[in-house]
């Protein structure tokens, strides 16, 4: 008894250093942009981390951070320690990349919530990960996730509801999602809601991946056109969303306060 006890002990401590080992090297790969840990992953490599996060079925919060969310860390403490607190905070702007580089960290790709969201799905229809979309107007998210399930078939999209409710009711809301037990909780409200709600729902829903994707349900419902390969290429996104909605002007305003604050901080 007291061998197999001793070879037990040896099993979970071996477990232990590889997840403290998995810990370590991914605080190794991270780059401080204003005070905001990034991850510097690739794109698959972020999906292999996500996968794991599943697999593991710990609650954890995922951020798809642009420029615009970093200078809004600075002036939201609510937000700021939500990003603080992330387990995973991606790279999904050329700003980030820009500022990373400049910090001689460089990261090799964009990793944003509109790919993750499509690369997901179609694990969803390999591994049957549960998902769950929360966000956009009414009728949006459920128009996205027929698009996806036409696209992915097989992909196991549980359920879906909009975003229009206020703060107040994040616990109700949480409560509504937590029966469906989805393994990755997509929220499309914008930076900081979005990031916000996950943070207060966290503990009710307890998915294990819950992610701020912002105009994502947009996209694949049809609603919105992403920008063209070639604005991809060059990333000028943020210049063809800003085309099709100029109401995106107070969002593409904080790339020049990003770039200052970046600067000054390096003088």
């Amino acid at each position: 008894m007291r061998r197999r006890g001793t070879e037990r002990q040896q099993v979970d401590l071996t477990a232990s250093n590889i997840m403290a080992s998995v810990a370590t090297e991914q605080a190794q790969d991270r780059v401080d942009i204003l005070g905001i840990p990034v991850d510097r992953f690739t794109f698959d490599q972020t999906l292999e981390v996500i996968d794991r996060f599943v697999r593991e079925k710990t609650p954890r919060i995922a951020v798809t951070a642009d420029s615009s969310a970093i200078v809004a860390a600075q002036s939201d403490p609510e937000f700021r320690e939500v990003l603080l607190r992330a387990d995973l905070v991606t790279a999904d702007s050329a700003g980030i990349r820009w500022a990373a580089r400049r910090k001689g960290m460089p990261i090799v790709e964009r990793v944003s919530g509109v790919d993750l969201v499509d690369a997901l799905c179609a694990r969803s229809a390999d591994h049957g990960y549960r998902i769950f979309f929360l966000g956009a107007a009414a009728g949006v998210a459920e128009m996205a996730a027929e698009a996806l399930r036409l696209k992915h078939p097989g992909c196991n999209i549980v359920g879906t509801r909009h975003g229009f409710f206020p703060a107040e009711s994040d616990e109700v809301v949480a409560s509504e999602i937590a029966p469906y037990r989805p393994d990755i909780l997509f929220v499309a409200m914008g930076i900081p809601r979005q990031e916000k709600f996950i943070a207060r729902a966290l503990p009710i829903i307890q998915a294990p991946v819950s992610m701020g994707v912002g105009g994502s349900f947009d996209v694949f419902s049809g609603k919105v056109k992403r920008a063209p390969r070639l604005f991809q290429r060059f990333n000028l996104e943020w210049l063809w969303r800003l085309m099709l909605n100029p109401k995106k002007f107070s969002k593409v305003k904080a790339l020049p306060k990003f770039v200052l604050a970046v600067l000054r901080e390096e003088s």
